[in-house]
């Protein structure tokens, strides 16, 4: 059957390239499937992120290669000019990789399919998106105790500062604040912060 889908969506390729994608959708390909890591040029941007719950994120790709198929098909029929090739999760939701960057049409669209196969857990899956850029903070100055009593600052004390900054509305943390002290001997602390 899905091949059969395969070859009407792309009418001119070959036998053999639809026999590699079967086997690609089948798993039978020796490469594994590519892992894409985080690197200093930045997340990939051909790639649409929606956020769920693990659970479900791991029963959503459990089928993947349909699930490719039919977002193709829908994307196909809205004229889209992507193409998704894979489907992968990870504790944050599931990211499905494409050829090319989504339009707010083709995000809405992967949206409504999603939450239809998921249509108990609707209130759990968060809207599409494209992969933001993560950057680094810097901090200095910042007294390593905060009273007389020799508290020392928590990564919750900046939690807290920072979600009371107006400054920071829009900025999402990527990690928690590390705290690190400039010297063994000195009363301050750098604060770095993936944002």
């Amino acid at each position: 059957m899905n091949t059969l889908k395969i070859k009407e969506m792309f009418p001119k390729l070959s036998d053999k390239k639809i026999n590699t994608i079967q086997k690609v959708i089948n798993g039978d390909n020796a490469k594994p499937k590519p892992r894409i890591n985080m690197t200093t040029k930045g997340p990939l941007h051909k790639q649409i992120i929606i956020p769920m719950p693990n659970e479900l994120g791991i029963r959503f790709t459990k089928d993947s290669a349909s699930y490719i198929i039919n977002i193709n098909c829908i994307l196909k029929n809205i004229k889209s000019n992507i193409c998704t090739d894979y489907i992968s999760s990870d504790n944050k939701g599931i990211n499905i990789f494409s050829n090319n960057v989504a339009s707010n049409s083709d995000l809405q669209e992967i949206e409504k399919y999603v939450k239809q196969f998921l249509k108990d857990n609707n209130n759990e899956i968060a809207s599409p998106r494209l992969p933001q850029s993560k950057s680094y903070l810097k901090i200095v100055g910042i007294p390593y105790y905060v009273d007389k009593l020799n508290t020392r600052v928590t990564t919750e004390n900046i939690e807290h500062i920072l979600k009371n900054t107006h400054i920071f509305n829009k900025i999402v943390l990527t990690s928690r604040p590390r705290i690190i002290k400039i010297s063994p001997k000195s009363d301050m602390v750098i604060v770095w912060i993936d944002i």
